[in-house]
Parts: structure tokens; sequence; C-alpha cells
């Protein structure tokens, strides 16, 4: 064992116990390709995801392909919209057209940047193509239909002149910039999930809840890519906001603007908090456990990420993460719908208890987490809260929410089993691991 990883064993030995039963005691789905498209498109996405490449490989089999090559499809518009060394007058019309390309067989794209990082996604795009034309025909209806949007949208902010030269203005704005690269993702993929009779059909009908799943996410991602993308000539924040807080989004890089710039993350903070309430009625409308997981994995990790950076000036330094054994424990925990209540409840305590009240949006941070552990409450009630007597109120959301944990029931089973096991292979770990230092000192120290 090298000595950082001790020392990481020391300072946080239940992120160790997370990460080994994630990696050996987690029931998992083998993936099993059925041609060498399929193969190659699932090496594809292990180079080009950096986030979601496990939870799509889990998902059960009917969803795993659609979603694994709608990532693959909007990944390559992505890499298009992204490559700086395209002129505009090529790009806006590959954007445009994008779409039309699906009906193709063997299209690809050699001409992106040499430094691209995903521009293998374009010269091997016949592969995705080859595995989308054996999709049933809704699913490439679906897919086909969110890449002509999304290509839409990245092109009209591309020919945005005022957002290319001063970023994102108002709050509205900052919406739909993230409804484009986030919510029209989030719109396809509930559409599969109710296509594949994996979420509740009312999802189609209820897509201010899907927006609400990709706006959390991304406007997180937001907050905590200040330095990298101000290093890279890009703004994200709204200036509606950050224009309260400085003359210059730069100016939060400078010492003597920290106390301005941790109040203006509290009050992006705060803006991405309003999505949380529909998140969570989202997810308690996701039937299969696999669609589950790709949907609420990455919302606690948002909800985390969230307040990792609140009241954090490492954010005007650099990218700040969540630690590795932090991401294992959530994924584990975020397997039932009561886990991720739990979450949720967790984060939005640490995010009350770290405003201060010299910070100029305290009293709405407070009353915000305040409104969210009620709604957290009326979900799933305790009944040490209840006069003997009194049933909960039997609201829509609370019914779903008692539906999905009660249809979690066999899970938390299997799950406790396996808590068991962890914790056995923990003790046995940890007891190595101490008779290991004790031995090291008795020969170094105690030789004759």
């Amino acid at each position: 064992m090298s000595l950082s990883k001790a020392i990481e064993f020391i300072e946080h030995p239940l992120g160790i116990r997370a990460a080994f039963q994630l990696k050996y005691l987690r029931r998992t789905n083998p993936v099993v390709p059925a041609n060498p498209s399929e193969a190659n498109c699932y090496e594809l996405l292990k180079l080009s995801s950096r986030s979601f490449v496990a939870v799509i490989m889990e998902l059960e089999e009917e969803l795993q392909k659609p979603i694994m090559v709608f990532y693959l499809v909007l990944r390559a518009l992505d890499t298009i919209e992204d490559d700086m060394t395209l002129s505009n007058e090529v790009k806006v019309p590959m954007l445009l057209g994008f779409h039309e390309n699906l009906k193709e067989t063997d299209w690809t794209f050699d001409g992106s940047g040499p430094d691209e990082r995903d521009r293998v996604v374009l010269v091997k795009f016949d592969q995705v193509l080859s595995v989308y034309h054996t999709l049933k025909p809704e699913y490439q209806d679906i897919i086909k239909d969110i890449t002509r949007e999304m290509g839409f949208g990245m092109a009209k902010f591309i020919k945005d002149q005022d957002f290319n030269l001063n970023g994102v203005r108002t709050i509205k704005d900052y919406d739909l910039y993230c409804h484009y690269v986030a919510g029209l993702v989030g719109e396809g993929s509930t559409k599969l999930i109710v296509a594949a009779e994996f979420g509740d059909p009312s999802l189609n009908d209820r897509m201010i809840l899907t927006e609400s799943m990709a706006l959390l996410l991304q406007k997180t991602n937001i907050i905590r890519d200040y330095k990298e993308d101000l290093d890279d000539g890009r703004t994200f924040w709204p200036q509606e906001i950050w224009g309260k807080y400085a003359k210059k989004l730069a100016d939060f890089e400078k010492p003597e603007n920290l106390d301005a710039g941790l109040h203006c993350v509290s009050e992006l903070v705060l803006n991405a908090l309003g999505e949380v309430r529909k998140v969570l009625i989202y997810l308690s409308l996701v039937n299969d456990h696999s669609a589950f997981n790709f949907c609420a994995i990455p919302q606690v990790m948002a909800i985390a990420t969230l307040a990792e950076v609140f009241e954090n000036p490492l954010v005007f330094k650099k990218n700040v993460k969540i630690r590795k054994g932090t991401t294992c424990q959530l994924i584990l925990d975020a397997r039932t719908y009561r886990g991720v209540l739990k979450i949720f409840s967790h984060y939005l305590r640490v995010i009350h208890h770290k405003c201060p009240v010299s910070d100029p949006n305290y009293l709405e941070i407070s009353l915000k987490c305040g409104e969210l552990e009620q709604f957290l409450e009326e979900l799933n009630p305790d009944p040490d809260h209840l006069p003997e007597g009194v049933r909960p109120v039997q609201t829509e959301n609370y019914l779903n929410a008692q539906k999905k944990i009660r249809n979690d029931k066999h899970l938390e089973n299997i799950i406790q089993l396996e808590n068991s096991a962890a914790n056995s292979a923990f003790v046995f770990l940890w007891i190595t691991f101490a008779s290991t230092i004790f031995l090291t000192y008795v020969y170094i120290f105690r030789r004759p």
C-alpha cells in the first residue's frame, strides 16, 4: 500500500469501504455486445463519457443501447460545437443538418482539430450509425428529433454575437442555455424511458419535471467550473446575478473580492435549489431500478457538489470536486428512493448550516432549505413527527413516493445483506492494515 493510500485510509476509512463495496459486492448487469459495431460503441462510450458511462452500461438491455447511441450522437454533435478549429461558416450548417446524417449508414467526419478530445466519436461515427439503425423506430425517432432541436439551439448561440462577447446576461437566458445543452438531453432520455415502459407515462406530459432534472445538473456544473471556463475565455454565470457583486466576472479571482464572490456563489446555489422539488417528484415516477439509478445518481452528485462549492473559496482557484470515496458512497446510497431522500436531506442541512448570517442571501437560503426539508417530510414522513392516530396527508406526491418506496423494499433487503458483507470485509481490511503498521513499527524501532 502506498503512503498516500495509507493516509487516505486513515483519514477517510468509510470512503475506502464504499469503494470496496462498489467494486466487488454491488450487483451489476454485465455488458455483452451482440456484434463488433456494438463493441466499438461501448469502447467509444468509455473513451468519451467521464461521468455517465457506469450508469449507462448498467441499464437493462431494453434501454441500454438506445441511451448509449443517444449519448454518442449528442457527444458527436457537442464535439463539433466545441471545436474552435472549425469556422462558424463550417460549423453552423453542420449543426443544423446533423440529424440528417442519421439517415445514412456510413457517414463519418475527420475534420475536427487534432486536439479535440472526442474527435474519435466522429471519426468512427459509422459504428454508431450501424447500431442506431438496429433500434426500434420509436427510439430512432426520439433520438433524431432531439438531435435536430439541439443542433438548432447550438447554432443559435453560436450566431448570437452578444452571447459570444458578453456571455449569459439574464437568468432567463441562463435557463434557456441550460435547456439547449442539457434540457433536451433530459427530454430525450425521459421519452426513451417512457417508451421502454420503465417510467410513468405521465412523465411525457410533465416535461417541466424533466427540465428541472437537467437544469440542476447543468447549473451545478456551471457554478463548479467557474475557473476552468474563465481560463478558456467562456462565461456562463448570468450577469443578472454576478453583476450585483462585481464589475467584471474575473474580479472574483482577486483576494479582496472573496466575500463578494462567495455571496455570488450562494445566490447561484439558491437559484439551483429551485429545481430540487421537481427533481424529487420526477424520481418518484421512474419505475425500473436501472433507469432510476441512471436518473438518480447524477442528481445526488449535483446536490453533494452544491454543498461542496457553497462557501468554498477554492471555487475561484480550481475545479472543486467531491472526494472519490464520497462519490462511491453516494452511488451505493442512491439505489433506492428512500436513500435519495436521505442524501438530499443531508446536503440541504449542510448548505443551511454553512451559510453565514452575514451572507445577503442568508434569509432566502434558510427559507428555501426549510421549504425543501418540509417537502421531503411530506414525501416520506417520520412517524415520530405525526400526532398519534393522525395519517400523513394523502397528496399525489406522497402517494407516488410511498409507492416507489414499497417497490424498493426487495432491493433494500439485498442492500442490507451487501452492507453486512462489506462491513465484515472492512473490519478484516482494517485489522490487516493496523497489523501491518504495528509490525512495521516494531521492525523499525524495536529491533535490537
